[in-house]
């Protein structure tokens, strides 16, 4: 049966409704913000930012990532349609963009439908290297009892055989059985995770090659089609060859002081645009995407002595890949004007113990751009509601700070501790509905572009 946690998640999805569950933030600018304990002191400068963030236009934008275009995987082409929809609007902004490419492996993925899936999750799931890749199956869905050939039903020809495992099973001989039987997909699952964390949707491995396709799925997933369990369900799979993936890249030269843009530091405001398979990556990280976005829109024409710069990674979730790559395309003069690197890495949940902000670095040391963070948390009241800086990296901020380069990560996460991850974190239940808090993203938004706008004007 599902955990309280699955319970919970399912009904939850069960009952919403488009848009009823989106709270719109409602503050003045020298309004109290959600949680803050005082009313902040803003500067005539950070007045210019919050004054202009508009909450309906970031959600546009993050509906049409997550919902529109939906699993945005390293490397797939909906991954390359979001970069050309960042392009594009970002161009529309007034910024002269530049599309980075750089090259991953192949993808291997697949996508299940059927009558009775909710069709508010995602999807997508992963596909074994070394099972079959056949276009679009469809068969009924049907459980293998055990992971023992011999316990399977003798129906099952024509049908897409699901096990769910028992711990840690090597499920290889079992889906040679089914395809044998006459099966013409095969679902493996994994074990529920520990709360707050649920099973993502994975790639199974095999130890031999398997004649069909052999494909994993998450947590919430494995739950969904339990409920349903559909009389069609159909995979429709793809193997993506020669694979591109993308980083997103605008900047506006410094107004003030003396010297040309290419004399003048950088100022950045980056997060990562990819998600992973089986998640549409409402939180994670279509929240940091759309704060970049409307950060963009708002400081286009702000007077800076700093460039501004504006960067989204492709293929974060397969090891910053993305901003590795940027990283490694800049000499060491470059690397010098590097003032201060803003990573936003979910910034918008609406779980309810994720009542911190976390003020992240790869190294755990203070520098400029967490320091800006920090400040511009005390100057909107909302100091106590964050952390101090604290030792974390497997965000983009890395790439960063491994080459000297100051930056940092910022989070709504657990109290408790920065690996304290919502549930629907890489889940198929990451969604806006599910996961997203439009209050806990603007004053994301605030923070950041204070903070940003702080160190661009000295």
């Amino acid at each position: 049966m599902p955990s309280n946690l699955t319970r919970r998640s399912l009904l939850s999805l069960a009952g919403a409704g488009a848009a009823s569950a989106i709270t719109m933030p409602a503050w003045a600018t020298n309004g109290m913000r959600p949680a803050a304990v005082s009313a902040p002191t803003l500067s005539n400068f950070d007045k210019q930012i919050v004054s202009k963030i508009s909450a309906s236009r970031t959600l546009a934008n993050l509906r049409h990532l997550s919902e529109t275009i939906g699993q945005r995987y390293s490397g797939t082409p909906a991954e390359n349609e979001a970069a050309t929809f960042l392009q594009n609007t970002l161009r529309a902004y007034g910024y002269s963009v530049e599309l980075q490419p750089f090259s991953v492996p192949d993808r291997r993925l697949g996508e299940l439908s059927g009558s009775g899936l909710d069709t508010r999750l995602c999807w997508g799931v992963g596909a074994a290297a070394r099972g079959a890749i056949r276009g679009t199956v469809t068969g009924p869905l049907v459980l293998a009892p055990s992971a023992l050939p011999t316990d399977l039903p003798d129906s099952v020809d024509g049908a897409i055989v699901m096990r769910v495992v028992e711990g840690s099973e090597d499920l290889t001989t079992l889906a040679e059985a089914a395809a044998a039987k006459g099966a013409v997909a095969f679902v493996a699952t994994r074990t529920d995770g520990q709360y707050p964390r649920q099973a993502s949707a994975f790639a199974p491995t095999l130890s031999r090659n398997v004649s069909i396709p052999v494909v994993g799925v998450g947590q919430v997933q494995k739950y969904a089609l339990l409920e349903a369990m559909p009389a069609e369900l159909t995979l429709q799979m793809w193997l993506h060859t020669n694979v591109t993936s993308y980083n997103v890249l605008a900047s506006v030269a410094g107004k003030q002081g003396a010297g040309g843009a290419a004399s003048r530091d950088n100022v950045m405001v980056c997060a990562h645009y990819d998600s992973v398979i089986g998640a549409k990556g409402a939180n994670d990280d279509g929240s940091g995407t759309v704060l970049t976005l409307e950060l963009a829109r708002i400081m286009r024409n702000l007077p800076t002595r700093a460039n501004l710069q504006f960067a989204l990674w492709g293929s974060e979730e397969v090891g910053l890949v993305g901003a590795r790559h940027y990283v490694s395309q800049l000499d060491a003069a470059e690397r010098a004007r590097v003032r201060g690197v803003f990573n936003n890495d979910m910034v918008g949940t609406s779980w309810d113990p994720a009542e911190r902000y976390w003020v992240l670095s790869y190294d755990g040391q203070p520098n400029v751009v967490n320091a800006q963070v920090l400040a511009a948390g005390e100057r909107l009241g909302y100091r106590s509601q964050m952390s101090d800086v604290t030792q974390r990296g497997s965000s983009d901020h890395q790439a960063f700070q491994e080459q000297g380069m100051p930056s940092g990560n910022f989070s709504w996460r657990g109290v408790e501790s920065p690996a304290l991850l919502e549930p629907e974190y890489h889940s198929a239940d990451d969604t806006i509905e599910e996961n997203i808090s439009m209050e806990r993203l603007t004053v994301s938004m605030e923070l950041i572009g204070c903070a940003a706008y702080a160190l661009a004007r000295q």
